[in-house]
């Protein structure tokens, strides 16, 4: 092995241990890549910033744009209002994953099940039917509709942009349909048959309460008069009474971590955990001031008919928000979006710490108040997903036609292959901006540029490897190994690989480690790579064991109120069976 093979070895170890670890970023990791190519020189300056040029980097930008418009538009959430329609658990299930399996097909799944989350709690919730028993059906659906279209999934462009760096002629926008199609009508009947034994099924409760978003933190401050001064928090008996748990007594500067027996004080300000009515009813009973870390304005109190027009809101931050990692303290959040944050809540965790020094994690659910006019704003804002037992507001129906017109112009084009994907995908979100269906600040704002930082720093990796020689000689490695068997063997284990890594780290990350190893086994064997090219593309866009493996896993993960086991135990044989699917009918569609 040469040097630069064995240099780029070592890139290729510490990025899979920092996107195992998560203890930087996806994006840093990225960047982290390219710099150690360039300072290693194993990639030209050209080469290292050709993602940022990348086909697949531009169509997913693009796409990002298009999916926000139907989203912006209410295109989606239209259809979504079927779902309360329908009262046998069976059907609804069923209409929710044939809604969100097509969609996905066009529309960036994440954004498919952040418009259709809130749509089907409400539908639960009207139904008194278990939200935990459709949450993970509904991001399963959506993976399994991503696989069925070339611009189904950012992973989909990725290796297709990838294939064509070696030499592969690339992909068609359907050449995926036919299998696609297959595994997700295998899929669908496997989550009906066995959601019932392998789902909890927890009982039909208010919303709040199903996703327990009842255990909020929050701060309370002693005020005059309040009949807790002069008693301890143990003599109070907040836990035995209330069901409020003190965690913290904070007096000015001082914290006090056992506060049990700490007499209290006026201006003394406890961190409390607790269902919100019993926070509240607390509140106004023993003279305790909401202490939130930014002050309501006196405008927000009354509309312009002098009433008050506040709302409370559960808002959960959504996966790729520029809020993740940040405290509140840092966004200023009451400026940026004119909503008092109230309370934290983080599922499994207890935090002690002052609400705006938490770093905010994908999934925090924050209960905001704001306006009726604000929560409006809030809803078409891609770094929450607004979860409340009101219906969706209404938004305005006139662009949403044309919305989907729009995109329905954009995959024609490139079907029809008029104008590639990645042209017809730019001009759809020009037209989508030029029509007003959406503004240009929001066009900026529906990229998820953390995925597009992603995609552009991990390309050069892929270079790297097939320049060093190193994706040769693992390709060597692996047909020595396993080899022997065959290739329909050796596809088997590419695509057991690639769904292992897939379930540890980001899917797109997974996708150029095994691409080019993929493509030079299938060279070493002697036969087309493009099976192998298929199986990873597969493989990394359905990822079905854990709840980090995939955005909308997390998504429901929190809202579904679910276990870590219980994506094992439904995505696990899920896994398995897609595994023994696409090693049985990719060789058919997809000839070696």
């Amino acid at each position: 092995m040469t040097m630069e093979a064995l240099l780029t070895l070592a890139v290729l170890v510490g990025a899979v241990a920092l996107f195992v670890t998560e203890k930087l970023p996806v994006d840093v990791v990225a960047m982290l890549v390219l710099a150690s190519l360039l300072v290693l020189g194993l990639v030209t300056p050209a080469e290292a910033l050709s993602g940022f040029s990348s086909e697949a980097t531009i169509t997913v930008a693009a796409m990002f744009v298009l999916s926000a418009g139907l989203a912006h538009t209410g295109a989606l959430s239209s259809i979504g209002r079927l779902f309360g329609r329908v009262k046998r658990p069976w059907l609804f299930l069923l209409l929710i994953m044939f809604v969100v399996g097509p969609i996905s097909a066009f529309v960036n799944n994440t954004a498919a099940v952040a418009v259709f989350l809130p749509l089907v709690l409400a539908a639960t919730a009207a139904n008194r039917s278990s939200p935990s028993q459709v949450l993970i059906p509904l991001s399963y659906a959506a993976q399994m509709g991503g696989v069925c279209t070339l611009i189904g999934t950012s992973t989909n462009l990725l290796v297709n942009s990838l294939a064509k760096d070696l030499g592969h002629p690339g992909f068609g926008l359907f050449d995926f349909a036919p299998l696609g199609l297959v595994t997700m009508l295998v899929g669908f009947a496997y989550l009906l048959l066995f959601r019932r034994w392998l789902l909890p099924h927890h009982p039909p409760a208010p919303l709040t309460e199903a996703y327990e978003l009842g255990k909020y933190i929050t701060e309370l401050r002693v005020m005059p008069g309040s009949p807790l001064i002069g008693k301890s928090v143990a003599q109070a008996q907040l836990a035995e009474k209330r069901s409020v748990y003190v965690l913290e007594l904070m007096r000015g500067e001082q914290k006090h971590w056992s506060p049990r027996a700490e007499e209290l004080r006026e201006g003394d300000v406890l961190l409390v955990r607790g269902n919100w009515e019993q926070l509240k009813a607390l509140k106004d009973e023993a003279r305790l001031e909401l202490e939130p870390e930014f002050k309501l304005q006196d405008s927000q109190f009354t509309g312009e008919d002098g009433e008050q027009a506040q709302v409370l809101v559960e808002a959960m931050v959504a996966p790729g928000a520029r809020l993740v990692g940040r405290s509140l303290a840092e966004l200023d959040f009451q400026w940026a979006y004119n909503a008092t944050v109230l309370a934290l809540h983080r599922r499994g965790e207890v935090l002690r710490e002052k609400i705006k020094d938490v770093s905010l994690n994908v999934g925090d659910v924050l209960l905001l108040m704001c306006t009726r006019a604000e929560l409006d704003v809030l809803r078409t804002n891609n770094n929450l997903v607004v979860l409340n037992e009101r219906g969706e507001a209404d938004k305005p129906r006139s662009k949403a036609l044309l919305a989907i017109a729009i995109m329905a112009a954009a995959i024609a084009v490139a079907a029809l292959g008029w104008l590639p994907i990645v042209a017809s995908s730019i001009l759809g979100g020009i037209a989508l901006v030029a029509t007003r269906c959406m503004g240009n600040d929001q066009a900026y704002q529906a990229v998820d540029w953390r995925v597009i930082v992603l995609l552009a720093g991990v390309l050069p990796l892929g270079i790297a490897m097939q320049k060093s020689g190193l994706a040769q000689g693992i390709a060597d490695f692996s047909v020595d190994w396993v080899g022997s068997f065959g290739p329909l063997a050796v596809l088997a284990a590419v695509y057991l690989v690639t769904a292992l890594l897939t379930e540890l780290m980001s899917n797109n990350a997974a996708a150029v480690l095994i691409t080019p190893i993929a493509y030079s086994t299938a060279v070493s064997l002697g036969v087309s790579p493009t099976p192998f090219l298929v199986a990873v593309l597969f493989a990394a866009s359905t990822s079905f064991a854990t709840p980090v493996g995939y955005q909308t896993n997390t998504m429901v993960y929190n809202a579904g109120n679910y276990r870590f086991t219980d994506f094992m135990k439904m995505g696990i044989p899920l896994n398995l069976l897609f595994w023994a699917l696409a090693v049985w009918l990719i060789p058919k569609y997809f000839p070696f």
